[in-house]
């Protein structure tokens, strides 16, 4: 029955798909359709994962830069201070409103294959996933995008130069900080796997371990590094001295870069997805990220009910079943725009979400048995997000990664540069898990050139009395806590409340709720194993970073999530 009322819903999208979300070509980014914005806050408001990033963004902006400036010293900030999880070596995802015009742009900075990618040296003999060469190592790394995405946001929507903007991540870096204990204790954890490339090892375990605690660590090569994109712009890092590092380097430890392989790089602009929700309109991520497609045919499946007349439990039943059928037909059609033909009028029209909500029971999960079983992993939290909002109404939120912990633990000699294990995003093996459990199909397999999906979803939400800038890190997990963090919004919960409230998860395979230590009282999960629902307790969560601005008052509140004390969110 499940699969009859799946291809009606199917059928239906087809023949009837259009209006509700848009996700429109790339070009010249549209004006927002919602009422412009004609008041300015006068203030700004800046949440990030780190403190001193949060404050190289407010220096920033002190010198005259606006969100977009702030946004590029929060970045390279995070790449020193937080590079567990982001960096030079990784890329970005970012959605824009730029108050002057009233418009919704993107960034895509994701990472890309190199030309010469072979599927088979992620392979076993047996034909499984090797995990050693997606997740460790050159072979691991794809193509950086954060350089370029830096430098196109300073270029095309920014006030002031890159030195200016770049200033205090340069100055970190040669200065010396104190690293946090969550970077302390990644270093800790990869240990083993730094010491296997003696640049890794310099970098991250000086005297052989990792830094103590209250003990200053410098890091000049990636200082260095950054200056040259202050002079240089891009250039800096894909051409000349950077370049000719980066690739000796890599084709040192096996990999298989090519200085045309980053010349090739470029950042790419397109036109964010757009859905109306309860009156307010959501922009966010369009693919290569598979977050806002998702979270569109989410919401336009919910608007079906009315949640805020349901008690929790049937509240949480109809969200799960929505999650559900969204990461199902993530797996099946999502991949790099620039190489795939996708459904996405299917898939973003109120009528095919019709047809899903139509094969959803009142009283009873719905099994995940269409596709073949995978085991997940614990999604990893080394990713990070930033939500920014300046005196001028321009709002941004970047969510930034080098995807697993500390990436692929290779650094380069002489660069300070630490790559990306984004290889692993990619459908290396068809219907088999990646490292967070999202299957994948031929959509996203490795390519050349390509760029590998992400479930990064930075988000702005527009409304007439209250917007906001929303994104969390998490693996699979962002798409549903930035989706529910979109819901406490709508329903009118603070910054604060929003990046403090507790979480659940759905993605299809495996067939379980994972669910955060409080998010449900006793009835609710009681109620809830009642209609066939595995609860499935998890105690790792992405770290949210809200910004919103009540247009009544024009008061902006920025918040960082609690779970990571070394976050600030601040508002000056």
């Amino acid at each position: 029955m499940n699969f009859s009322l799946r291809s009606r819903a199917l059928l239906l999208g087809l023949l009837l798909a259009g209006g509700g979300a848009a996700m429109a070509a790339d070009g010249a980014p549209k004006a927002s359709p919602s009422t412009a914005m004609a008041q300015r806050p006068g203030h700004a408001g800046i949440a990030s994962a780190n403190f001193m990033a949060t404050n190289a963004g407010f220096e920033v902006l002190a010198k005259g830069g606006n969100a977009f400036d702030a946004a590029v010293a929060v970045a390279s900030t995070l790449s020193v201070v937080e590079p567990e999880s982001s960096g030079i070596g990784g890329g970005f995802m970012a959605t824009l409103h730029i108050a002057k015009g009233n418009r919704n742009v993107f960034i895509d900075a994701r990472e890309m294959a190199p030309m010469a990618v072979n599927p088979k040296d992620y392979l076993n003999p047996d034909g499984t996933p090797n995990r050693d060469t997606a997740l460790k190592g050159p072979l691991s790394a794809g193509i950086p995008g954060e350089p370029a995405g830096l430098a196109l946001l300073a270029k095309r929507y920014g006030k002031l130069p890159l030195s200016v903007s770049l200033a205090p991540a340069i100055r970190i870096a040669r200065d010396g900080f104190k690293p946090d204990p969550r970077l302390l204790g990644s270093i800790k954890e990869e240990q083993k796997n730094l010491e296997r490339w003696p640049a890794s090892a310099a970098k991250f375990l000086p005297n052989g371990q990792p830094p103590a605690t209250g003990e200053i660590w410098r890091d000049p090569d990636q200082a260095h590094t950054w200056e040259l994109i202050a002079e240089q712009g891009d250039a800096g890092f894909y051409r000349g001295e950077t370049a000719q590092k980066l690739v000796d380097a890599v084709h040192a430890a096996g990999g298989n870069w090519t200085l045309q392989d980053l010349a090739n790089y470029r950042a790419k602009e397109r036109t964010p997805i757009t859905v109306d929700y309860r009156g307010y309109q959501i922009v966010t991520a369009p693919p290569p990220s598979s977050g806002g497609v998702a979270i569109a045919e989410i919401l336009n499946i919910l608007r079906g009910y009315d949640l805020a007349q349901m008690d929790q439990a049937h509240r949480v039943h109809y969200i799960v079943e929505a999650m559900r059928r969204a990461f199902r037909d993530h797996n099946d059609y999502l991949g790099d725009p620039d190489f795939v033909k996708m459904p996405l009028d299917m898939l973003l029209s109120p009528y095919y979400a019709d047809g899903l909500r139509q094969s959803i029971l009142p009283d009873q999960a719905t099994p995940s048995s269409m596709l073949p079983h995978g085991p997940a992993q614990d999604p990893g939290m080394h990713t990070t997000h930033f939500s920014i909002i300046d005196k001028d109404g321009n709002m941004v939120g970047i969510t930034s990664t080098v995807n697993y912990i500390l990436g692929s633990t290779f650094v380069a000699k002489g660069t300070g540069v630490l790559l990306n294990d984004e290889m692993d995003d990619f459908a290396l093996v068809p219907n088999k898990p990646n490292v967070y459990g999202l299957l994948g199909s031929k959509a996203n397999a490795p390519e050349g050139g390509k760029r590998m999906l992400s479930s990064m979803s930075p988000s702005i939400v527009i409304g007439k009395d209250r917007s906001a800038v929303i994104g969390s890190p998490g693996g699979s997990t962002i798409i549903t806590q930035v989706l529910e963090g979109i819901l406490h919004f709508i329903d009118g919960q603070s910054a604060q409340q929003i990046a403090a409230d507790k979480r659940f998860h759905h993605q299809f395979l495996p067939d379980v709720v994972d669910v955060e230590d409080g998010v449900f009282d006793a009835a609710t999960s009681d109620s809830l194993r009642k209609m066939g629902y595995t609860l499935k307790p998890r105690e790792a969560w992405g770290f949210m970073n809200v910004v919103t601005w009540d247009h009544r008052d024009n008061k902006l509140d920025a918040a960082s999530d609690p779970r990571r004390p070394s976050g600030l969110g601040k508002v000056e």
